[in-house]
């Protein structure tokens, strides 16, 4: 490491200020500050010192956010065998007339698509999801480095998040360039044209799913995107979707017989879905490590909890007097079918974008658990609302605190006044 270092600080004197490649200091920075500790400290008495700087809490979620990325590959490659051995079965699909350059690489190494290989089904999923992976972090990394340069500011950690938020919320058969474009459009309009990391009021991952769900929705949504299947016209439908058919007549049953999936199922992971969504299982631990270290707030995923509880458990009461299914999914099935899970734990407590003060987290977590139930349950065709919730949530945040710190000033004044 010293002799790594020794040829940092030799390099340093050409990107720095009046060096040939100053415009690239940006860049140099930020590989610099990746590798070690920042030269620069703060020693002054009046400063706050803490040893969780922006690094060490971007990286501390990037860690919390590896059960879902493993539970991403894994279940996208399980649901994928799947589709290939019930194809197989069915004689719809011949064993060595599978096409794609995923299965040969399988073949090559000998693991097949047997459901009951768990390194098949982790290799499989990996080669739909690090792709997607890798054109998130080229393609968004590309607008971060080139805003820093453009502004002289350093690249901060703030992308090591967004850019793995982001894949995990997309179908694994998604079209490679419209992850690029989604998430250009993220980070650019999303976040830089605002002025950065800490300055943005939307989640950029959400900002990003959300053009590309209203932009391509036929990529987005439907029964054909959820399964990385090696035919076309091979669709698998997700619990929320199933429910929500106009010709669903039969309730839960749609989910627990048709789909042949059980409560467990879905709170492990073994259901269609995002990549990294489907588990809340995953989520749970990525949770217990946030909270732990204090980075997500305990506030807002419980107050997000109470409030799609709440509101799902009303609506359950009331399913005899509506002929829309959806009414007819119990309270507890709403947190391990779509992304409530995950959206609680990860997009719904950034810091930036979310509330602040303690009173505003719990109104702030009420609205998007309330939201989301109400999109889900009312809007049959579109079935998920958690995306939509957390992104009106982000938008109405500012206005929480706002109201919150008047309502304590008047509140002072009062007592001073006294």
């Amino acid at each position: 490491m010293k002799f790594l270092r020794k040829i940092f600080d030799d390099l340093h004197p050409q990107f720095a200020h009046g060096g040939k490649l100053e415009r690239f200091y940006s860049l140099y920075e930020a590989i610099d500050t990746f590798l070690f500790t920042p030269a620069d400290v703060t020693r002054g008495p009046t400063h706050v010192r803490d040893h969780m700087d922006l690094k060490r809490v971007m990286i501390t979620v990037v860690v919390a956010l590896t059960p879902c990325i493993l539970m991403a590959m894994y279940n996208t490659g399980y649901q994928a065998n799947l589709a290939i051995e019930s194809l197989i079965k069915s004689d719809a699909l011949s064993a060595g007339g599978i096409p794609g350059w995923r299965a040969a690489t399988l073949e090559t190494l000998g693991l097949g698509f047997g459901v009951s290989n768990p390194i098949s089904c982790l290799i499989h999923g990996a080669l739909y999801f690090l792709p997607v992976f890798l054109v998130t972090q080229i393609a968004g990394g590309f607008w971060e480095v080139l805003f820093a340069s453009v502004r002289k500011h350093e690249i901060n950690e703030g992308f090591l998040v967004t850019g793995m938020l982001y894949p995990l919320t997309l179908p694994p058969t998604i079209p490679l360039w419209q992850v690029a474009l989604g998430i250009s459009f993220g980070v650019v309009i999303g976040k830089e044209i605002f002025g950065g990391t800490g300055k943005n009021f939307l989640n950029p991952a959400l900002t990003a799913r959300a053009f590309l769900y209203f932009a391509y929705p036929g990529q987005m949504s439907g029964d054909k995107v959820w399964v990385a299947a090696p035919v076309d016209g091979f669709s698998a439908a997700t619990p929320l979707g199933a429910i929500a058919r106009p010709e669903n007549t039969t309730g839960m049953a749609s989910i627990t017989e048709g789909l042949q999936m059980s409560w467990s199922d879905a709170f492990i992971g073994f259901i269609p879905g995002s990549m990294g969504e489907t588990s809340a299982l995953a989520c749970l631990l990525g949770a217990l490590l946030l909270i732990a270290t204090g980075i997500g707030s305990w506030r807002i995923m419980l107050s997000v909890v109470v409030g799609a509880m709440g509101s799902s458990g009303l609506l359950y009461a009331l399913r005899e007097h509506s002929t829309n299914q959806v009414f007819a999914m119990p309270p507890h099935w709403h947190l391990v079918v779509g992304g409530l899970a995950f959206g609680l734990v990860f997009m719904a407590t950034d810091p930036v974008s979310a509330a602040m003060t303690r009173k505003g987290q719990w109104i702030y977590g009420l609205v998007i658990g309330l939201l989301t139930t109400l999109v889900r349950v009312i809007n049959p065709g579109y079935p998920e609302g958690i995306m939509l919730a957390i992104l009106l949530g982000n938008v109405f945040a500012p206005s929480i605190d706002y109201f919150v710190l008047q309502a304590n000033i008047k509140r002072r004044l009062a007592r001073s006044a006294a």
